[in-house]
């Protein structure tokens, strides 16, 4: 199997993985909150509560469009264009992709970006 594919796969499987975790967590919150009798605007750990859930939120959205771009680069996979550098055009290194499977940028254009 091609070792990008492997890279890609294992890549969503993680996602996956957090994103059950996150939508879990969140379903107990949710649930907690129903049974709660808790009013965010008064309560002493109104503010700490209401901070956790958007904190909550915010790591789901993350974690969802971190899915939408391993599901891209899967789709520029199988048109043959992952793992090409967006600015030189050169492979980028296996080992790179590895370390951060959605690099658009090959380490000598990468490094000229962050110059």
């Amino acid at each position: 199997m091609d070792e990008r594919r492997v890279i890609l796969e294992s890549a969503l499987s993680e996602n996956l993985e957090g994103l059950a975790a996150l939508e879990r967590e969140h379903a107990r919150m949710v649930e907690a909150s129903l049974d709660s009798n808790a009013d965010d605007e008064h309560d002493p750990e109104g503010a700490t509560i209401a901070f956790e859930r958007e904190q909550l939120v915010a790591a789901l959205t993350r974690t969802r469009a971190a899915r939408s771009r391993i599901e891209a680069a899967m789709a520029e996979l199988e048109a043959g264009r992952y793992g090409i550098c967006a600015s030189c055009g050169n492979p980028i290194a296996l080992e790179r992709l590895e370390a951060r499977p959605l690099a658009t940028l090959c380490i000598t254009c990468a490094q000229r970006a962050s110059s």
